[in-house]
C-alpha cells in the first residue's frame, strides 16, 4: 500500500513538472508573440507620435488662450481701477491742490482736488475696459480667419466671453463715473 501511494505521488509530481514545463513553454511563446506585436505597434506608434509631434510642435491655441486670459484680466482691472488709475488720481489731486488758491470757492476746490481725480480714475478704467473688449473680440473672431476645421477650445471661448463681459461692464461704469451720473461730486449749495 505504501508503494502504491509512493507511485501515485511520483506520478503526480511528474505531471506537475510536465505541466509547469508546458506552461513555461506556452508563456515563452506568448511573450515572443507579444514582443513581436509590440515591436510592430511600437513602430507605428512612434511614427504616429512623430507626425503628431510635428503638429503639436506648433502648439495651436496657446496664443488664443493667452489672449483670452489677458482680456479677462484687463476686464477685472477696469472694474477695480488698477494701480495706474490710483496713481493718476493721486497726481490729479496734487495738481488740483497746487493750482487752487486758498481763497477759491469751496465748489472750485472740490472740483479741482477731488473731481479731476475722480475723472482720471474713470478715464483709466475706461481705457482698460476698451482694451479688454478689443482683445476679447479678437480672440473670439480669430477662428474665422484661422485653419478651417480646427475648432477653438471651449475654455478659450468662455474666458474670452468673460473678458468681453467684464469690459462692457467696466466701460459702462467708467462712462457713468466720468459723466458724474454715478457718485457725482457733492453740491456746495452755490
Amino acid at each position: 500500500m505504501a508503494t502504491k501511494t509512493a507511485d501515485v505521488s511520483r506520478t503526480d509530481d511528474e505531471r506537475a513538472r510536465q505541466e509547469a514545463a508546458a506552461g513555461t513553454e506556452d508563456e515563452a511563446r506568448a511573450a515572443e508573440t507579444a514582443e513581436a506585436a509590440t515591436g510592430a505597434e511600437g513602430t507605428e506608434t512612434a511614427e504616429r507620435g512623430a507626425e503628431a509631434g510635428e503638429v503639436r510642435g506648433k502648439t495651436p491655441g496657446v496664443g488664443q488662450g493667452a489672449g483670452a486670459v489677458v482680456s479677462a484680466a484687463l476686464g477685472v482691472v477696469s472694474l477695480s481701477g488698477g494701480w495706474i488709475g490710483t496713481v493718476a488720481a493721486a497726481r490729479e489731486t496734487l495738481v488740483g491742490q497746487l493750482q487752487t488758491s486758498s481763497g477759491a470757492s469751496v465748489g472750485k476746490q472740490i472740483k479741482e482736488v477731488y473731481g479731476d481725480a475722480w475723472h482720471a480714475t474713470a478715464l483709466w478704467a475706461g481705457l482698460f475696459a476698451l482694451a479688454a473688449l478689443a482683445v476679447g473680440v479678437v480672440v473670439l473672431v480669430r477662428p474665422a480667419f484661422g485653419t478651417p476645421g480646427r475648432p477653438q477650445a471651449a475654455w478659450i471661448r468662455s474666458v474670452a466671453w468673460a473678458g468681453v463681459s467684464l469690459g462692457v461692464v467696466g466701460l459702462l461704469l467708467a462712462v457713468l463715473k466720468y459723466s458724474d451720473a454715478l457718485l457725482a461730486l457733492p453740491s456746495t449749495g452755490r
